[in-house]
């Protein structure tokens, strides 16, 4: 009787926290998702309003409305998953025009969103706050750039702890305790050591290659 090789079995892929929340949300999206393609929606449609949501956001943010911000925030998050399983569920072609839309358009959610926080202090005079809002958002947009760049070169860069979802949720969070100041402060240590953890995680994997025999 032949013994498997213990080396052959591969340790199931650890599920992030976007995974996860994917999974625990299923049962409010998918009945959703089946209403919209019955009636063969575009997904682009819903990436685009959630785009211009933040518009009311960053609105909302920049007059000081920081509780009514979080609470619109966790209102408008669903809008950010039904696009893709939307596209999922009308069969549509995985990495085409639509995903690339999604991508483009998250950046530039995130750039219209940190928009309200440059407002709000700048008008409140805070140099100090308007600086951390700067390094938050750039930290916010590498952390997305090294993973499509990753991708783009076949390596996984999928891990660190402060992915998109892990940032909004964090930042709803202190929205709606009215601590702003907390949330950049924290996004903006946060996004740069998950960069770190992704240039750490695709040199590994380069390393890695490299030292398969042929």
């Amino acid at each position: 009787m032949n013994q498997s090789d213990p080396t052959d079995t591969v340790a199931p892929e650890k599920q992030t926290f976007t995974d996860q929340m994917r999974v625990r949300t299923r049962f409010i999206i998918d009945p959703v998702v089946t209403f919209l393609a019955r009636y063969k929606l575009s997904p682009d449609l819903f990436t685009v309003v959630g785009m211009l949501a933040h518009f009311l956001l960053a609105w909302l943010i920049a007059i000081g409305e920081f509780r009514w911000a979080g609470i619109a925030m966790l209102i408008l998050a669903p809008l950010d998953a039904i696009d893709g399983a939307l596209a999922r569920k009308l069969g549509r072609k995985q990495g085409g025009f639509g995903a690339f839309l999604d991508s483009t358009l998250d950046r530039l959610a995130e750039i219209i969103l940190f928009g309200g926080f440059i407002y709000y202090y700048m008008v409140q005079d805070n140099p100090q706050m308007l600086a951390i809002a700067y390094v938050a958002i750039s930290g916010s947009l590498m952390v997305s750039y090294s993973r499509a760049k990753a991708e783009s070169l076949g390596f996984d860069s999928k891990i660190g702890i402060a992915s998109r979802v892990e940032r909004y949720f964090f930042m709803i969070v202190m929205l709606m305790l009215n601590r702003p100041d907390i949330a950049l402060w924290v996004l903006a240590v946060l996004t740069y050591v998950t960069l770190a953890q992704r240039m750490y995680h695709v040199w590994k994997q380069e390393d890695w290659q490299s030292e398969e025999p042929e």
